[in-house]
């Protein structure tokens, strides 16, 4: 009897771990690990989706402008839903949030395999309300690391997002060539599976400490899952709303070009499905080589100011280059210094803002910072859209240099104000 009773224990992490204060530095270790895993993954089967869905529509009669409605309505959905799925996570822990993302990734996948007319196709984009892996992967990493390492930890979860971007992006390209668009969704929702089965295995009921006070008022913020005003209260920590109106503003000419992507590479660059998923296969590589040997480094080195004013002005230089590009092998040419200055800028203001709030609030605010990359996936394709089809690829990366670089130069004054105001 004894002997089984052991066995529990040891084949149930997640029920030994209730939460932070009983994990172990090796058992904290473990859970992170398994969270790089869980998130390489959750990357793989939405690249894997990304082979799929613009030749799916393509074939369903979607032109450019509703191919931009359609990943609108994506952006629309996830902005509503990423601060309440945030503060969920704060309220029911890290196992509950996973789950209910996991979960909500299968059906998603079930529901694009069955997708035979445009209502479907639109329709199968609902689950991605709850569809929220990675800011809950980034909550647990953020708890289960020192302030003074987060952004090293929340790093790595970018290369686990190259990692996922070069298999998911090979692996649907192959499967949608030789198999079609039904047998890769399925092969999506099997996949989602299997991420489901190692959360429930290995992820503890919660990762935030007992002093945080989350699990002592559980019961009443339970009741307030719904509450904004919870929510927007956050916004009112030093330096929270300033570092968010720099993640919209900066990110959003780039965020453009982002979900418009599918559609250049296959209407500007004439990209069959296999060579797309060799290209952001090689994206893949860039950011694994960023995220894994460079963004580390130099947040062990420089401020966190610095690193920021350092993405943005790159950025700027990136749009620049792809207004003028003309083919493929040019715009490779732009890949690491774009694949740079976005993982730098989102693992840096990231950083920022955790840090801003308690720990209790790790996961709102992650889910915060997911419903702004929400809100520009859903300006982002109407707004990309008009201005390809009008305008032309070029206005795009215009207007990401102009943006830009205005907010490189008021950062950069704002800098060195306060440089000299420190200095007298």
């Amino acid at each position: 009897m004894s002997g089984r009773g052991e066995t529990t224990k040891e084949t149930s992490p997640s029920a030994a771990l209730p939460t932070q204060d009983n994990v172990t530095e090796q058992q904290k270790k473990k859970i992170v690990h398994i969270v790089y895993i869980i998130a390489a993954l959750d990357i793989t089967w939405m690249f894997l989706q990304f082979s799929v869905t613009p030749y799916l529509a393509k074939k369903l009669g979607f032109d450019t402008l509703w191919f931009g409605y359609l990943q609108t309505t994506v952006g629309l959905i996830q902005l509503l839903g990423g601060p309440m799925f945030g503060r969920f996570a704060d309220i029911f822990g890290a196992r509950a949030a996973l789950s209910l993302a996991c979960s909500s990734t299968v059906v998603f996948f079930l529901l694009l395999a069955i997708a035979e007319n445009p209502a479907m196709l639109f329709i199968h984009k609902l689950p991605t309300v709850f569809m929220h892996v990675l800011p809950a992967c980034q909550m647990v990493v953020a708890d289960l690391s020192a302030p003074e390492k987060r952004a090293d930890a929340l790093s790595k979860i970018g290369l686990c997002f190259g990692i996922g971007m070069i298999a998911g992006s090979t692996l649907g390209g192959h499967l949608n060539t030789r198999f079609g668009e039904t047998f890769t969704a399925c092969f999506g929702a099997v996949g989602s599976a299997f991420s489901l089965l190692l959360v429930l295995k290995f992820i503890p009921k919660t990762t935030k400490s007992e002093a945080s006070g989350t699990n002592k008022d559980s019961e009443n913020k339970s009741k307030s899952i719904f509450n904004v005003g919870e929510i927007i209260r956050l916004l009112k920590f030093p330096g929270v709303k300033r570092t968010f109106v720099v993640k919209i503003v900066a990110g959003l000419p780039s965020g453009i070009f982002q979900v418009m992507f599918s559609i250049i590479a296959l209407d500007f660059f004439k990209l069959k499905p296999e060579q797309n998923g060799y290209l952001m296969a090689y994206f893949g590589i860039a950011s694994m080589v960023v995220q894994g040997g460079v963004v580390g480094r130099l947040t062990a080195r420089y401020s966190e100011n610095s690193l920021l004013l350092l993405s943005i002005g790159v950025s700027s230089l990136v749009g620049l280059a792809q207004a003028y590009m003309q083919d493929v092998f040019q715009f490779c040419l732009t890949v690491v210094p774009m694949m740079f200055s976005l993982s730098v800028f989102n693992v840096i203001t990231d950083s920022m803002l955790t840090k801003s709030v308690p720990s209790s609030e790790t996961g709102t605010m992650m889910g915060l910072c997911s419903s702004v990359q929400s809100l520009l996936r859903t300006v982002g394709p109407t707004l990309g859209g008009f201005m390809y089809v009008n305008y032309g690829i070029s206005s795009i990366g215009l207007i990401q240099f102009v943006v830009n670089i205005a907010v490189f130069v008021h950062l950069l004054q704002r800098h060195l104000r306060k440089t000299a105001e420190h200095q007298q």
